[in-house]
């Protein structure tokens, strides 16, 4: 079954966007591939993806955006409550067809990409934590759906969000989550920010699986299987981890907010509009545009990172 989300194989068709041509500031022996393409926002662009329609974004002040044919376009304001408070994390169901966005404050929402239609999920049980991530696995209507949050909860319903369906779980010593992936049905990780790794195989138990003396703080997470497993993080380090053992490699020394590898191809990026290429079992630098922080990155055949000031690169 193709899943929309950061790690499925699906080829978006979009528009050619316009190009904005300013001096690379990462050094890489590779020509200039990543383009700078126009967005509506200024705000901070926290993560991205693909859904059945086209790559949407979710930003600082409640705001979603879609790359269109037009190009990028604002299609909600407010978030899910309208209050807008920051979204800062996004996932879709696996037929593409709604996006689930989760962010300050306690917001959830389940937007409906085709009909525009936006349903509030918001605070379950009461809790108003900031949550940083979503997870989601199954149809349109019918997921389960996991948010991780700043105490170091995950929160799951396996109803669809539905209200008095959610319960929660701390995984660890109640250290924030930062990112939270599934790759299966109720099978995925989380990361938090005390250098641990967390599994699950049935949506609800958690065991840690590393990652001793990691000595950096934790912000990408791509879980594919429960033996390919990336993480990224601080001092440019990137952790991969192969059922039994997890090997480290540092790239640099800047942060790495985001990273995908699917199939042995991926792109980790973060600081200073810093990317980072694997291919043929190693990393090496793209060039890139821009300066600002990228915070996340989609490779459903138009890669997309979003981050910083509202930038948006293509490949």
């Amino acid at each position: 079954m193709t899943r929309f989300t950061r790690r499925s194989a699906l080829k978006i068709a979009g528009a050619s966007l316009a190009a904005v041509t300013v001096p690379a500031t990462a050094a890489a022996d590779e020509a200039v591939d990543w383009t700078v393409v126009e967005s509506p926002l200024d705000s901070t662009l926290h993560d991205v993806a693909h859904t059945a329609t086209n790559a949407h974004a979710v930003a600082s002040g409640g705001l979603v955006i879609e790359r269109t044919d037009a190009g990028w376009e604002v299609v909600l304001q407010g978030g899910p409550t309208g209050n807008g408070n920051d979204l800062l994390g996004v996932d879709t169901t696996d037929d593409g067809n709604r996006l689930w966005i989760v962010g300050a404050s306690g917001a959830i929402g389940e937007y409906d990409v085709v009909t525009g239609n936006l349903v509030d999920r918001s605070a379950p049980n009461d809790h108003t934590a900031n949550f940083n991530d979503v997870a989601v696995t199954g149809p349109a209507g019918d997921a389960d759906v996991y948010v991780a949050d700043d105490s170091g909860a995950v929160h799951y319903s396996f109803d669809n969000g539905e209200e008095g369906t959610w319960e929660y779980e701390v995984p660890g010593s109640g250290s924030g989550l930062t990112g939270i992936e599934f790759y299966d049905d109720r099978s995925g990780h989380a990361i938090d920010t005390n250098g641990r790794v967390y599994a699950t195989d049935d949506g609800v138990t958690w065991n840690p699986i590393g990652i001793e003396d990691a000595g950096v703080t934790f912000y990408g997470l791509d879980s594919d299987a429960a033996d390919d497993v990336w993480v990224s993080g601080g001092n440019a380090s990137v952790f991969a981890y192969d059922g039994s053992a997890w090997t480290p490699e540092s790239l640099g020394d800047a942060e790495l907010r985001d990273i995908e590898v699917e199939d042995g191809h991926g792109y980790a990026v973060g600081s200073g509009g810093i990317v980072f290429e694997r291919d043929d079992g190693k990393w090496t630098p793209n060039r890139t545009p821009v300066g600002e922080n990228l915070q996340a990155i989609t490779q459903n055949g138009v890669a997309v990172a979003v981050g910083s000031g509202g930038v948006v690169l293509e490949r």
